[in-house]
């Protein structure tokens, strides 16, 4: 990949970043049912917020620069919420960089002004400690951790599908392969919204234990997971803006607030998991019997089982605290929010590349950056939208790869079959032909021209080789050449 193309990648990606935080921000603000009134106050309580940037940094954004960003996503969505990577030249010689990088590293705590005056004094010129501040936060080193003692009390959400709690936990061997539960509760009544056993931790299985929940117990407020890798992909994130889902995540080394979901898969190990032994699991066919078998445990135990902090049956408390008809979202806005999309910039050949593939686009285009909407499963099928308009299906011009790269099935591929070569066979034949080339040392020692015994002190152990009697011997060969 050329330098540039990587920049440029590397920019429309920080972009995104900061399109995520700005969504996270305003998230609570959009939703319709406020007033005019409960959206001005909440705007100001934002607007006295300190937020986590989205390089680590500590925020303070201001009510203006709120009410913009609110405009902004409503006329165009996720995507208006994108700005648009400044096409910045470096005028810093990359050798200076790279050693005020290392004098970072060396030292975190030396500043940015701290290490221009190093520079300045190792070479006599140093760039700006703005320009090596800027420097350090693009390589996410300006971050530092400072814990902060906080008191946490308890927690119940006001209603039922205000919070979802999401976690995963690791299951048993099935098909000599490990499994894993990604589960999804209700905070309110502890029932379980959507559970599914999958062969991978990952972002694919997290879809199909969300994607079927949201389908039958309809769209929560908010949801709450950890930092996990499936939980912090974008992927998840856009979902949830496009679903207006409230996406929350707990603090790094502060599991607090997570207890419930804990406790459910304590129950979930002393009650499901320890039937399953290693014995037990041999007699499991595939994962499709596993989830069954937990969908059965979960439906005829934990749901009509009376929870000892609520005192209620969980499905019945969630039952009794949802509004009827329960709202749900369309077949098409789940197949739209668990879509997965990509950002790439149009070759002056009107052309975009995904992961190997190389696809044709519309030629107006060009130049600008664009984003690729696609089911992770199939890349030739790939839709093309700029300034949140469609412009049409991307046709493939050069297909590599078919899904995308955290897209792994299920079953993993047969084994290719034996090419019946053994390539250490081959290895020791040939070493045993050039050992067959070689001078026959034992012959030499037991040459009939030096037949005497050895003494008792030069006695030889048997098998050893006798270097005086071939040196001499290789004296003698040598005296008889003409």
């Amino acid at each position: 990949m050329h330098k540039s193309d990587d920049e440029q990648r590397r920019r429309a990606e920080r972009a995104r970043r900061v399109a995520l935080f700005r969504y996270e921000v305003i998230q609570d603000a959009v939703d319709p049912q406020l007033s005019t009134r409960q959206r001005g106050q909440l705007v100001r309580q934002l607007a006295d917020r300190d937020f986590d940037g989205p390089f680590g940094e500590k925020l303070r954004v201001s009510r203006p620069t709120i009410d913009r960003w609110i405009r902004w996503w409503r006329r165009g969505g996720f995507e208006a919420l994108v700005p648009t990577p400044a096409q910045v030249t470096t005028r810093t010689p990359a050798e200076v960089l790279e050693l005020a990088v290392a004098l970072k590293r060396e030292k975190p705590e030396r500043t940015a002004v701290q290490i221009t005056r190093i520079l300045r004094a190792q070479s006599g010129w140093a760039p700006s400690d703005r320009t090596l501040q800027r420097h350090f936060v693009r390589l996410e080193l300006d971050r530092q951790l400072k814990p902060e003692p906080q008191i946490f009390g308890r927690f119940e959400a006001d209603r039922c599908n205000e919070v979802w709690t999401g976690d995963a936990l690791h299951g048993p061997v099935v098909a000599g392969r490990k499994t894993y539960l990604f589960c999804f509760i209700d905070d309110r009544s502890r029932a379980v919204m959507g559970a599914r056993f999958g062969f991978s931790e990952d972002t694919v299985r997290l879809a199909a234990a969300l994607r079927p929940a949201l389908a039958a117990r309809g769209v929560p407020e908010s949801i709450y997971v950890d930092n996990g890798s499936p939980f912090v992909d974008s992927w998840l994130l856009r979902a949830c803006a496009t679903l207006g889902i409230k996406l929350v995540h707990s603090q790094p080394g502060r599991p607090q607030g997570r207890g419930k979901i804990e406790r459910f898969f304590r129950t979930v190990r002393d009650q499901f998991l320890v039937e399953i032994t290693a014995e037990d699991a041999a007699t499991i066919a595939d994962l499709a019997e596993l989830n069954r078998l937990f969908l059965a445990w979960v439906e005829t135990v934990y749901h009509q089982h009376v929870h000892s902090e609520t005192g209620n049956q969980p499905l019945r408390r969630w039952h009794e605290g949802v509004p009827d008809p329960l709202p749900r979202p369309t077949p098409a806005q789940l197949k739209e929010a668990f879509l997965w999309s990509e950002y790439r910039t149009v070759t002056k050949n009107a052309t975009v590349s995904l992961h190997n593939n190389a696809y044709q686009v519309d030629e107006l285009l060009i130049g600008r950056k664009v984003e690729l909407v696609f089911d992770p499963f199939d890349l030739t099928d790939i839709e093309v939208r700029y300034a949140g308009r469609s412009f049409g299906a991307a046709v493939a011009f050069r297909i590599g790869r078919h899904s995308h790269p955290k897209a792994r099935p299920e079953q993993p591929e047969l084994p290719p079959p034996p090419s019946g070569i053994n390539y250490l066979h081959l290895l020791d034949v040939a070493h045993s032909e050039q050992l067959q080339a070689r001078i026959n040392y034992a012959a030499l020692i037991e040459d009939s021209n030096h037949t005497a015994q050895p003494s008792h002190e030069d006695e030889q152990i048997p098998g050893q080789l006798d270097l005086t009697r071939l040196a001499n011997h290789t004296d003698t060969d040598r005296e008889q050449q003409p």
